[in-house]
């Protein structure tokens, strides 16, 4: 079969159509032939050698959906011919991906295979970031979402709106507003040097309840200066580098600060099953709207790392099979 192979950590480059041997599933486990493979920035730290160590050579990609060819011994849930997805599973970038069966859920009818496959990373973490609010903040407020035009962005701002808040997006160039206003009610174009002064200038200082922040280094110190006392801050991501060193008791006001871990979000199987069948169903009845921005072929791995490095793109990203 085709897969995407890492022989050696680097830059996109690195990943490189192959022909390898058809996989088979083992106890536990689903033999899927893959109609769509999610890329995520994990996908981009692990080729290049940043975290999650895997001994190269391998096909990398967690996220993905496909139909079940074959089940493996000891595996009762699902049959072939069911359509799955999945997180945290397999090496999805590849015509055949072997995917544990706790970690698979059934696609429903009325959501299509890249939709469903587009939902998976980022549709559990912004269910994760949405719930947070619902948690932690007093009644609908005002919300900053930073990079609302990506993946993670563009949901959460749906599933923020829907909770009643007011949703402010950033973005970095006009060319991404489209994608953030779908779910926010404001977008704000701005670039990292100027982005506190900026919004200081358009909402005043300290007026936002909640800020969502997966930028990173180049919007964490303003996100926690933005915030209103005894407001939130939830530190996502890393789009632009990890954040330095800080020291909250130099702050000069109380902040709840958190950093979310979506596998924590959906610990158990039951909780998996429950919270990707509410994902599906807002997709179904038209409440949530996964943003596609581009499907590559399977064997244009590197152009769909070189985009997402890039930050130029916006929405999700997939690999097509056979496109």
């Amino acid at each position: 079969m085709k897969a995407i192979v890492v022989s050696s950590l680097g830059p996109a480059e690195v990943l490189k159509p192959s022909e390898v041997p058809d996989p088979a599933p083992g106890a536990g486990e689903l033999l899927v032939r893959l109609a769509a493979a999610g890329v995520n920035f994990m996908d981009v730290r692990q080729r290049r050698g940043d975290i999650i160590h895997r001994p190269v050579p391998f096909v990398p990609g967690w996220e993905g959906s496909g139909t079940v060819v074959e089940v493996g011994p000891g595996t009762s849930d699902f049959s072939p011919g069911d359509r799955v997805a999945w997180n945290f599973a397999g090496s999805s970038y590849a015509e055949r991906v072997v995917v544990r069966a706790d970690a698979a859920v059934p696609i429903p009818d009325g959501v299509d295979d890249l939709a469903a496959a587009a939902i998976m990373t980022q549709g559990l973490t912004s269910h994760h970031l949405a719930t947070l609010a619902t948690r932690l903040l007093p009644q609908p407020g005002r919300v900053l979402v930073h990079a609302a035009a990506g993946g993670v962005g563009s949901l959460l701002t749906q599933m923020l709106s829907r909770q009643g808040h007011h949703v402010i997006g950033t973005v970095s160039s006009p060319a991404k507003v489209p994608a953030a206003s779908f779910g926010a009610t404001e977008v704000v174009v701005t670039s990292a040097p100027n982005v506190e002064e900026e919004l200081v200038q358009r909402f005043g200082e300290g007026e936002f309840d909640a800020i969502y922040d997966g930028v990173g280094a180049d919007t964490m110190g303003a996100s926690l200066r933005l915030v209103r006392r005894e407001g939130l801050v939830v530190y996502y991501g890393q789009a632009s580098g990890p954040v330095p060193p800080v020291d909250l008791w130099d702050l000069p006001k109380s902040i709840l600060v958190t950093k979310p871990v979506v596998l924590d979000h959906v610990a158990t199987r039951d909780r998996l099953l429950d919270v990707s069948r509410e994902l599906f169903a807002w997709i179904a009845e038209g409440t949530l709207t996964p943003q596609i921005s581009t499907t590559y072929p399977l064997e244009k791995a590197a152009d769909a790392h070189a985009a997402l490095e890039s930050r130029s793109s916006t929405g999700k990203l997939l690999l097509v099979p056979g496109q």
